[in-house]
């Protein structure tokens, strides 16, 4: 999401406390990983008949734009969702749109031995 000249992303992480949670920006790859401890103790006979959240390790990169500094970046958890700022991360796009040719409703003929 863009909010001006800056890049938001946002990682719902309901259920991780701040202090589990990691961020590492390396070679343009900002990284957000960390673990959700389960809410139930080792010996709890609890038996789910659906579970929607899950636990464990989790991590998810993302690509920054070409010359985003560390300097850019700033980040903020307010309740289950961290806020990750690149601060001038939109810029004028330099990509080019590339035509796809649809062969898929052209006649075909093939020869079976």
């Amino acid at each position: 999401m863009a909010q001006g000249e800056n890049l938001v992303i946002r990682v719902e992480l309901a259920g991780v406390a701040p202090e589990d949670i990691k961020l590492a920006f390396d070679h343009g790859m900002l990284t957000v990983s960390g673990s959700r401890a389960t809410e139930l103790a080792d010996d709890d006979p609890a038996n789910f008949y659906v579970r929607e959240r899950f636990y464990g390790e989790f991590r998810r990169s993302f690509t920054l734009p070409e010359g985003t500094a560390p300097n850019q970046i700033s980040a903020e958890f307010d309740d289950g969702l961290v806020e990750i700022v690149v601060h001038g991360g939109v810029g004028r796009s330099d990509s080019t749109r590339i035509e796809l040719g649809d062969r898929s409703r052209a006649s075909t003929t093939r020869t079976l031995s």
